[in-house]
């Protein structure tokens, strides 16, 4: 009997619906069609290279990890080998970043992992942990299955300068989140799984350290020459799939074989057909369109809030003088709406001569009245604040770009993963959900969230032949 073409619906392309795309290119027959629905005007989501005053400087994630939670090689850099842009892989200078606090600049502490110290007692003044409370008490720190907000631990075992001092900026960094509503099984997976064998926060994560140990001399971080909009263009091209912009999916709908899409605007709509979809956009566009399909999974994701946050670059006059560091964090108790900054001249390499450029992250969850100026002032409060961090006023800046990312990073309570499972569960045959709403942040997470729907998918399709 002669098969039937199958055809795919990858709704969202970010990074995760393009990973899902590839994927499914590469486990379905090659006549398979696969169309990506994105209704904004350019692929790749959260991966977007700018440009500075003639420098390379990225709207959105900068980097990725190199390895995984358990030191084997991450999904984004497999991802950059199945594309063979290999040569065009390139690392951050090793140069040290800080924590701002207190009107100074303090070195990140060694031995930390996400600001959870293995020994809080070498920590110095940069925070005093309350050591008598990590005793052992005859029992694994958490339970299997349990979750817990990262913060109510690290206070319950170190006390709350440790929280306040180092996590929440820390976390803060990658989440814009509270380290008190944040999930440890999903902001720090490596601390849950070990926190289910030691009875101590110290042993915990000096056990989660070991696991994760990398090669010596092995680089944490990666990006590409020319910016990582690189593998948004190279992810598409060779998934092969149809690409289809600024047409948004409004509806999704039961038919006899598949899926029907509702397309476009109400006044003039249109209907796709297809066999399976692959949901890979944040929690309440995807809730929305499994209401009427799927309403138990649409009520497990349909709650998940977000943070907003804005990015604002600085290209400040050649030779302005900044520390010779990467970059510092700044704890939420500092008060500012700076939240992080990194030094892109001094992190990465950069033509000679050319403007010293600073990339400023503002906003933190349940800020996001703080960011409602026009890019104006907001740029000029970057500066202020920048200057004020750095113990002294920056010269005004020849070029600068907000980039504004409105909902932009999902905040992860405790009993995520359960929620998701549940959802997962009451998915209908040929419906899979991807991308950071579901499985994390950052671009490894993102890619292998995009490439388990695709093998979600392809398994469900090979056990129903």
């Amino acid at each position: 009997m002669e098969s039937v073409r199958k055809r795919v619906a990858v709704i969202g392309g970010g990074i995760a619906g393009l990973a899902a795309a590839l994927r499914l290119r590469d486990l379905t027959p090659p006549d398979t069609e696969i169309i990506v629905y994105e209704q904004s005007g350019a692929l790749g989501g959260k991966l977007r290279t700018g440009e500075l005053a003639g420098v390379t400087v990225e709207r959105g994630a900068e980097s990725f990890l190199m390895t995984g939670s358990d030191g084997t090689e991450s999904a984004a850099v497999a991802l950059v080998r199945r594309l063979a842009l290999e040569r065009a892989l390139v690392h951050p200078r090793k140069v040290p970043a800080a924590l701002a606090f207190g009107g100074r600049l303090a070195p990140m502490p060694a031995g930390t992992l996400v600001g959870v110290p293995a020994d809080p007692t070498r920590l110095g003044d940069l925070a005093h942990a309350e050591t008598g409370h990590d005793a052992d008490d005859g029992r694994p720190l958490l339970a299997e299955g349990a979750d817990v907000a990262v913060g109510a631990l690290v206070r319950e075992r170190y006390g709350p300068e440790v929280v306040d001092r180092l996590v929440d900026p820390m976390l803060g960094g990658v989440y814009a989140g509270r380290a008190d509503r944040l999930s440890l099984e999903v902001t720090m997976p490596q601390l849950a799984r070990t926190a289910r064998v030691e009875h101590t926060l110290g042993a915990a994560v000096r056990a989660a350290q070991v696991a994760s140990r990398r090669v010596p001399g092995q680089p944490v971080f990666g990006a590409l020459d020319g910016g990582l909009s690189r593998l948004v263009g190279a992810a598409a091209t060779a998934s092969g799939a149809r690409v289809s912009l600024g047409l948004p999916v409004r509806e999704l709908a039961r038919t006899a074989d598949g899926w029907r899409l509702l397309l476009g605007p109400v006044p003039m709509p249109r209907t796709d057909d297809v066999d399976a979809v692959v949901l890979a956009v944040p929690a309440k566009p995807a809730a929305r369109l499994l209401t009427g399909v799927a309403p138990v999974a649409a009520e497990a994701i349909g709650g998940l809030d977000y943070a907003s946050v804005a990015l604002v670059a600085l290209a400040l006059p050649p030779g302005t003088p900044l520390p010779e560091l990467s970059g510092f964090l700044v704890p939420p108790s500092e008060g500012t709406l700076v939240k992080a900054a990194t030094f892109v001249t001094r992190k990465w390499a950069r033509p000679a001569n050319a403007p010293v450029i600073v990339r400023v992250s503002l906003g933190r969850a349940g800020e996001e009245e703080r960011l409602q100026f026009d890019d104006v002032v907001l740029t000029e409060r970057a500066r202020r604040e920048l200057g004020e961090l750095l113990g002294g006023e920056l010269p005004p800046p020849v070029a600068s770009w907000v980039q504004r990312w409105g909902g932009g990073l999902p905040q992860y309570t405790p009993g995520h993963l359960g929620r998701l499972t549940a959802a997962r569960a009451a998915l209908p045959p040929g419906l899979a959900l991807a991308g950071a709403a579901f499985d994390g942040v950052g671009i490894p997470a993102c890619v292998a969230s995009g490439e388990r729907a695709a093998e979600d998918l392809s398994k469900a399709w090979e056990a129903s032949l």
